[in-house]
């Protein structure tokens, strides 16, 4: 009898329970999910899932990079600006393509070499930023790679105004954009549909990676204690240019969708697109691979709302009001900080 009472008291409550799973972020967020449904309906939802996922692709290169070194990397966000021109050179000019594709093998084969292509050298270009701007800093004061990002930033943006000009360009939509499918009664575009798949699968294929991998486990033992991994035998350096590679990867294939989507771009794309990947990035909770993919679809419902009711000019005042107020709640983010202290 006694062992029996000892037993049931050990159990943990509905509310540790709770707390143990950590919910409470993942109910808001499906709260605000809710909410944007019932208010601009189920065609704009989607617009609004499929801006998030771009959003969140390119969130998870902040993260990523945060956790593992400390850096908030704003070159990021022209790094996935270069991403979209490359998925449109690749289209335009080794593919030749021009317009939407009838043929669905051909559309895939075409969209497997564009994304394989793009995230490879997006994923290079990451690499050779770590290796000649950032590593040679990396035990330089704070502010130093600090502002050497930011420097990363202009010459990005500078080297694809000098080929390509300051005017918008458009990009082969090879999906068509008029295609939809009805799902519940639900008219819903071809490419919305691809984009938020792909986005969600890129995500699952990133969590399995750090989560079950070899270089995973180096990913996430440097982003707990990176002199403690080094005497263990992970190789710091490698590690972290691997982090690059992957997360440039990723703002590659976001500017693959974001041309597919939209079917246009502009040298300052990134700018404006990287601002709120790295709001999404902190409200998610910076360091944190889930927080970030949260903290895009949140963005992405803020700002579509904003634009549906007619309050456009204020979406960016919206979304930042939201980053606010979260954090005056949650100052980690919806998912906190997941980073041992570093001595």
């Amino acid at each position: 009898m006694t062992t029996t009472t000892t037993v049931l008291s050990a159990r943990p409550s509905f509310v540790e329970t709770f707390q143990r799973l950590r919910l409470g972020p993942y109910l808001f967020v499906l709260g605000v999910a809710a909410i944007d449904y019932v208010v601009i309906g189920p065609n704009q939802f989607v617009n609004a899932l499929t801006i998030g996922a771009i959003y969140a692709l390119v969130a998870l290169g902040y993260t990523m990079v945060y956790g593992i070194i400390e850096l908030i990397n704003f070159a990021h966000g022209d790094v996935f600006m270069v991403g979209a021109f490359t998925s449109m050179f690749v289209l335009t000019q080794a593919l030749g393509q021009d317009g939407p594709i009838d043929s669905p093998g051909m559309l895939a084969v075409v969209l497997f070499i564009n994304f394989t292509i793009t995230m490879i050298a997006l994923g290079i270009l990451g690499a050779a930023i770590e290796r000649f701007a950032y590593r040679p800093l990396r035990h330089a004061p704070r502010l130093a790679p600090l502002i050497t990002a930011i420097g990363v930033s202009f010459i990005l943006q500078n080297i694809i105004q000098i080929i390509y000009g300051p005017s918008p360009i458009n990009t082969p939509q090879v999906i068509d954009p008029a295609a939809r499918v009805e799902i519940g009664g639900v008219s819903i575009g071809v490419v919305n549909i691809f984009t938020i798949v792909t986005a969600v699968l890129l995500m699952i294929a990133l969590q399995m990676l750090v989560s079950r991998t070899k270089i995973g486990r180096a990913m996430r033992s440097t982003a707990s204690d990176r002199d403690a991994a080094q005497l263990m035998g992970v190789d710091i350096n490698r590690t972290i240019a691997i982090t690059f590679f992957i997360g440039s990867a990723l703002a590659g294939a976001a500017g693959v969708v974001q041309g597919l989507y939209f079917g246009n771009i502009q040298f300052t794309l990134g700018f404006q697109a990287g601002l709120k990947a790295f709001t999404a990035a902190v409200l998610g909770g910076i360091g944190n691979i889930t927080g970030a993919a949260l903290g895009g679809f949140v963005i992405g419902f803020v700002e579509v709302t904003a634009g549906a009711l007619g309050f456009f000019v204020w979406g960016q005042a919206a979304v930042f009001a939201v980053l606010i107020i979260t954090l005056v709640f949650r100052p980690s983010g919806l998912l906190g900080q997941q980073l041992g202290e570093r001595t």
